[in-house]
C-alpha cells in the first residue's frame, strides 16, 4: 500500500488515545506466561504483541510437542525473550525462527548467555542466527556474564525468566551500559510483582520467586508512538495535541522526548494521565545535539523533525539502529538524501546539515521497519510525501494513519 499525505493545515488541535506500549506489554505477556494470575489491561495492539502473545499460548495447546516451530515474523522483541522463555521451560523443545530479515539479525550474544547457565540451544542454519532450536531445561546456575553495550532486550531477556530459576540470577554487565531505561523498566515491571532485584554498578541481581500475588497491571501508552505527534506538533506553525495515557514519572526511555523536544520548541505538560504537547510561538531554533545512547528508537523522528524545521542536528548513541528492523542508519541516510538533506552517518552517529530546501512528492521507502513510516509522515505539514508499503506501521501501532486523519492529515492510496 502506498499512501499521499498532503496537509493544508496551519493549526492543530485535537486529542489521541495511543494504544498500549508494545516494550510493556510483550514483557507483561511473558511474565504472565510465568505466573498466569496476573491480569493485563491496555495492552499494545500491535503486530508484535500479537505475535509474543500468539507464541505464549502455544503452552497451552502443545506443552510437550517436539520440534514445535514457532515463526515470530518481524518481532525482536519477542525472538530475544522467548529465546529465553524456552530455554527455561523444562521439557519442551521448540524451533524458533522468523522473517528472512530476522535470520539476519544476530542472537549469539544471548544464546552463549543462555548456555553459561545450562541452556541447550543448536543453529538449524547459520551460526549466531535464527532459527534456533531450543531444549527446555531445568537452570540451576545463577551466574552470567554480557557484554554491556549489547541491545538491551538481551539484558531484558535474562532478568524477565530470572525469578523462575531454581537460584535466580547474577549478571554482570562487561563494559558501558546500553539503554539503562529500558532496563530499568523491566526491573520496575518485576519490583511490582514484588519480586527482589537490585541493580548496583554492573551487577544486577534477581532473587527467585516461584509465584507471585494475584495482580492486574496497567500499560502505559506508548512513548515511541509519541514521538510522532511531538515531530507534528514542532513541524505545524500552530499546535496543540493531547495525548493519553501518560505517566510524567514513565518507565519508557523515550519519555526523553519532553526534554529533547523542548529544544526543538515543543512544550509539554500533563493533566492526570493527559499529556498535551504546545508549540512555541516564535521559538529560536538552532542546531541540536543529542546522545541517544538510552533512546535509539527516536533518532528517525529526531532527524526528520530537524529537516523539517530547517535545523541540522548531531545524534550520537545510535550503534544499535544497525541491527534493528533495516539497517536504520543506512535507511535514513538514502531516505533523506531523496529529500535533498546534506546528512552523513557512521557506525553510531548522523550528522544533518541544515537546509530550507525540501524535495516535495518524494516516494520514502520504509524497509519493512514501521518507525521509517510513521517518522517521515509528519513531514507532510512542509511538503507533499508518499509512504510505500504503509501498512508496515501495524508491527506497532496499526491505527497509525487513521488518527493521522483524525489531526486533518490528507491521507490518499495510491
Amino acid at each position: 500500500m502506498k499512501l499521499l499525505l498532503q496537509s493544508a493545515l496551519s493549526e492543530i488541535n485535537a486529542a489521541i488515545k495511543i494504544t498500549g506500549s508494545k516494550s510493556e506489554t510483550n514483557r507483561l505477556l511473558l511474565l504472565k506466561a510465568m505466573f498466569p494470575n496476573i491480569t493485563l489491561a491496555n495492552t499494545s495492539n500491535s503486530d508484535d504483541s500479537e505475535v509474543m502473545g500468539a507464541a505464549l499460548a502455544t503452552n497451552n495447546q502443545q506443552p510437550t510437542t517436539s520440534n514445535q516451530i514457532i515463526d515470530i515474523h518481524h518481532a525482536g522483541t519477542a525472538m530475544r525473550f522467548l529465546t529465553a522463555y524456552f530455554a527455561v521451560n523444562a521439557g519442551r523443545e521448540v524451533v524458533l525462527t522468523g522473517s528472512s530479515r530476522m535470520q539476519e539479525r544476530p542472537i549469539k550474544i544471548l544464546v552463549e548467555a543462555l548456555e553459561q547457565l545450562g541452556a541447550v540451544i543448536t543453529y538449524e542454519k547459520e551460526v549466531g542466527y535464527p532459527p534456533i532450536r531450543i531444549k527446555g531445561q531445568k537452570i540451576t546456575a545463577s551466574k552470567v556474564k554480557l557484554a554491556a553495550n549489547v541491545s538491551s532486550q538481551y539484558i531484558s531477556a535474562l532478568l524477565l525468566v530470572a525469578s523462575k530459576l531454581e537460584n535466580g540470577l547474577e549478571l554482570t554487565l562487561e563494559g558501558e551500559i546500553t539503554s539503562i531505561p529500558y532496563i530499568k523498566m523491566t526491573l520496575a515491571l518485576l519490583n511490582d510483582l514484588n519480586i527482589q532485584t537490585s541493580f548496583e554498578g554492573n551487577v544486577i541481581t534477581v532473587a527467585p520467586k516461584p509465584a507471585v500475588e494475584t495482580k492486574e497491571m496497567v500499560v502505559e501508552s506508548d512513548w515511541s508512538s509519541a514521538s510522532y505527534y511531538y515531530s507534528i506538533a514542532a513541524l505545524a506553525d500552530v499546535a496543540s495535541i493531547t495525548i493519553s495515557s501518560y505517566k510524567e514519572n514513565s518507565l519508557q526511555g523515550d519519555s526523553a522526548l519532553v526534554n529533547l523536544y523542548k529544544a526543538m520548541g515543543v512544550e509539554s505538560s500533563f493533566n492526570g494521565n493527559q499529556l498535551t504537547l504546545t508549540k512555541q510561538a516564535n521559538f529560536n531554533y538552532q542546531d541540536v545535539t543529542f546522545d541517544l545512547n538510552n533512546t535509539p528508537d527516536i533518532a528517525q523522528t529526531i532527524v526528520v523533525t530537524c529537516l523539517g524545521l530547517g535545523i541540522g542536528c548531531h545524534l550520537t548513541g545510535l550503534h544499535t539502529l544497525k541491527i534493528k528492523e533495516t539497517d536504520r542508519l543506512e535507511a535514513l541516510r538514502i531516505e533523506l538524501t531523496k529529500l535533498g538533506a546534506n546528512i552523513s552517518v557512521t557506525n553510531d552517529s548522523l550528522t544533518l546539515v541544515a537546509t530550507k530546501k525540501i524535495n516535495p512528492n518524494v516516494a520514502i521507502a520504509t524497509y519493512n521497519d514501521h518507525r521509517m513510516a510513521m517518522a517521515f509522515a509528519p513531514l507532510a505539514l512542509r511538503v507533499p510525501i508518499y509512504i510505500e508499503n504503509a501498512e508496515v506501521v501495524s508491527k506497532s501501532y496499526p491505527d497509525f494513519w487513521e488518527d493521522l486523519k483524525s489531526l486533518g492529515f490528507q491521507i490518499s492510496e495510491i
